[in-house]
């Protein structure tokens, strides 16, 4: 582990106990703290209560599925990592956790160290991530209003709320305006991803980013694509 992420706090939402058990014990032998809810209910009584730095949340759970909790905690804070944890593999099922907001999703049964690797990567951009905001946290390009901080954005008159993947890709490219930026370079330094495995992940959520924020999507003045080489964002000249 990430030295400098010893101690971090983990919310550990799994019903599975002899999973669960064996998670808290490796990832309490990697210097994580960790909580186990063993139920949605118990999930969200930890959350109100206390703070954490990352969320493992199985979606098949008693009383309160995954999905609420997942509802439940981004409605109070946008920023909290979230790894969506299941059995299922339907691609309906990840869809819908990444549009709730989760940041990363893993099906059972899977390896610990791939594990620990995504759950390295997701305190790195969290960090990565609270420390651009404290420099810019509201950003204003055309019509467009972005909260980098709440993740509330206006297009005009149409408010529009980001998920952290969106809005950790928008902050990249906002960063480096002006430049060319490759697939590859977004792919592991915003998801700290294997660009040779994910290489659609960018262009969809590039296509999110247009339609949210552009007037026609399909001309795009801000995102756009620089072709064999990636994308590049420009803030336009009547911009505020």
């Amino acid at each position: 582990m990430i030295e400098e992420f010893k101690g971090s706090r983990i919310l550990l939402v799994e019903d599975e106990e002899t999973l669960a058990a064996g998670l808290e014990y490796n990832l309490t032998e990697e210097g994580f703290t960790v909580n186990w809810a063993k139920n949605g209910r118990e999930a969200v009584n930890y959350f109100e209560k206390e703070k954490f730095d990352l969320i493992i949340l199985d979606i098949m759970l008693p009383y309160v599925n995954g999905f609420e909790v997942a509802e439940i905690v981004r409605r109070s804070d946008p920023q909290v990592p979230i790894l969506m944890l299941t059995a299922k593999t339907e691609s309906g099922d990840k869809v819908k956790g990444l549009e709730i907001g989760a940041d990363d999703y893993m099906t059972k049964p899977f390896h610990l160290q791939e594990l620990l690797l995504r759950i390295n990567g997701m305190l790195k951009r969290k960090s990565w991530y609270a420390q651009a905001i404290q420099v810019q946290p509201v950003f204003n390009f055309g019509n467009n209003v972005v909260n980098f901080e709440t993740l509330n954005c206006l297009h005009g008159d149409q408010e529009i709320r980001l998920t952290p993947q969106e809005a950790m890709l928008l902050k990249y490219l906002v960063e480096h305006q002006g430049e060319i930026v490759t697939r590859k370079e977004l792919l592991e330094k915003v998801w700290h991803l294997n660009p040779e495995v994910e290489t659609r992940t960018v262009d969809i959520f590039i296509v999110r980013l247009r339609k949210y924020f552009e007037s026609d999507s399909s001309n795009p003045i801000y995102f756009k694509s620089i072709r064999g080489a990636g994308y590049m964002f420009e803030k336009n000249k009547t911009s505020t």
